[in-house]
């Protein structure tokens, strides 16, 4: 099979399109075909700083596409059916094996491309809003990143919960796009004080709840947006800068801050029946996928690049 792979860490450029053997399909694993890659924000960071499981390695967590064997001990799917699926790695290359519980039918209604972009980004925002972020109807939250996949997400779940959806965003032009998906006041980060505008706005109160996938100084920002008994769901790092950040004001507010890892939980019997919830959902059009540019994965370097120049509105796509 042909696969994006990459020897070292090191930028887009690292990545080059080879022959690799194809992957084994082992006891409770099934094999796919892929047919749409979806580029997650932790492809980009493990690539530049991730442990190489192999070498070459291949990266990737998120990828769709038609079954096309099945291991021992495998009941829930058969050669032909067509899933979209997470792993660890693997994503970016023609064919890869998953856990069967990490795989997900895809109804027949729907766009492969689309199921792609679905697990990891819906997943995370839901885990982000309700099971660790508590929100509640009538509730305020902050978006951080609102124009990425997480993002987007969020926004649509969050308003369909009962909130008032604060985002933030790198440009007019993205915040004005965001308001189709249910945010109520946006937030350009790169003209405006991010902390003084969530109080303008919230009457000097600040909001209930954050979800901050860029970390860094903006996750010092986003605890300073809290009103009281706030809370903030940290779900990444695509700032790539150090978490380094003063917690002391969380405890004359009763805030609080929680970590959130899809991966963590991926095998649960929870996360597995809510992305399937979240597809079926999508399918009938309750939520809405957004997915910006696709590229090859011959051009896997290229749609990396694109992804970290931060031009992109929702998810990229490759098709192998």
């Amino acid at each position: 099979m042909k696969a994006a792979v990459y020897y070292e860490n090191g930028p887009p450029n690292v990545l080059r399109y080879e022959d690799m053997p194809d992957p084994i399909c082992v006891p409770g694993t099934i094999q796919i075909k892929v047919e749409a890659v979806s580029i997650e924000g932790g492809d980009t960071l493990n690539r530049g700083r991730g442990d190489l499981a192999t070498v070459p390695h291949i990266v990737g967590y998120q990828a769709a596409g038609t079954v096309t064997e099945i291991g021992e001990g495998v009941t829930d799917f058969k050669p032909g059916q067509r899933v979209t699926t997470v792993n660890m790695h693997g994503s970016h290359a023609e064919k890869r094996v998953v856990f069967a519980q990490t795989a997900w039918h895809v109804p027949d209604s729907m766009d492969i491309k689309t199921a792609a972009a679905i697990p990891v980004p819906f997943g995370t925002a839901h885990d982000c809003l309700f099971e660790f972020g508590k929100l509640q109807k009538g509730e305020t939250v902050l978006i951080q990143a609102g124009a990425g996949a997480v993002g987007i997400a969020a926004i649509q779940m969050a308003k369909r919960a009962g909130a008032t959806v604060f985002a933030t965003a790198s440009s007019d032009e993205r915040l004005e796009k965001l308001k189709a998906y249910g945010m109520d006041h946006g937030i350009n980060y790169r003209t405006q004080d991010l902390v003084a505008e969530v109080k303008r706005l919230t009457d000097n109160q600040g909001v209930n709840l954050v979800v901050d996938p860029v970390g860094g100084t903006t996750l010092q920002k986003s605890i300073l947006s809290l009103a009281y008994r706030g809370r903030v769901s940290m779900v990444g790092n695509a700032g790539r800068e150090p978490m380094n950040v003063d917690v002391s004001t969380l405890m004359g507010g009763n805030q609080s801050i929680s970590g959130v890892f899809l991966g963590a939980e991926i095998f649960s019997p929870r996360v597995q029946k809510n992305i399937a919830d979240l597809i079926d959902q999508i399918a009938k059009g309750d939520l809405k996928v957004v997915l910006d540019k696709e590229f090859a994965l011959k051009d896997a370097a290229a749609a990396h690049d694109y992804i970290e120049s931060r031009q992109a509105f929702g998810r990229v796509i490759m098709i192998p």
